[in-house]
């Protein structure tokens, strides 16, 4: 179980970082359609034929952020109940608790804009928090073993 903990919290980090490169081949992309002639609107969005530059990674974003990492998370909260982590249970709330976060920030981003700029910086935040949940299964099964050597 502690294994399958360590898994999850660490493809969840990745995760994340799909999502910053995601976002940033959607914005890139789209820079780049609009310098080639391309015209943003509403109507280009709508549109069935709208091929507008940097959509897959807009489409790749929303689609991690809204369902995998949520569920992922979610998952590893119940895992840690069984894993037996030594602190496990309060680092899975912790990434929990930021995945709500930052998942409302995106939402309420698109009435302010300026709250991006948080958005940015809790998903930093989370990975952060997922790196330090894998690294503690590792971490505490290293004390385990040279505990139990010394005695």
């Amino acid at each position: 179980m502690k294994n399958v903990y360590r898994a999850l919290a660490y493809i969840i980090a990745a995760l994340v970082v799909v999502q910053a490169g995601a976002i940033a081949y959607g914005v890139f992309g789209l820079f780049n359609w609009v310098e080639g002639g391309g015209t943003l609107d509403q109507a280009a969005f709508e549109a069935e034929d709208s091929n507008v530059g940097g959509g897959l990674g807009f489409l790749v974003h929303v689609m991690i952020g809204y369902y995998v990492i949520p569920v992922a998370a979610l998952l590893l909260l119940v895992l840690s109940f069984f894993a037996k982590v030594p602190g496990g249970i309060r680092w899975a709330l912790f990434l929990f608790l930021a995945v709500i976060v930052q998942t409302l920030l995106a939402g309420f981003a698109h009435a302010l804009a300026g709250l991006g700029w948080l958005h940015g910086m809790v998903a930093l935040v989370l990975f952060g928090i997922a790196v330090t949940a894998g690294i503690r299964v590792r971490r505490n099964a290293q004390e385990t073993a040279v505990s139990t050597t010394i005695t």
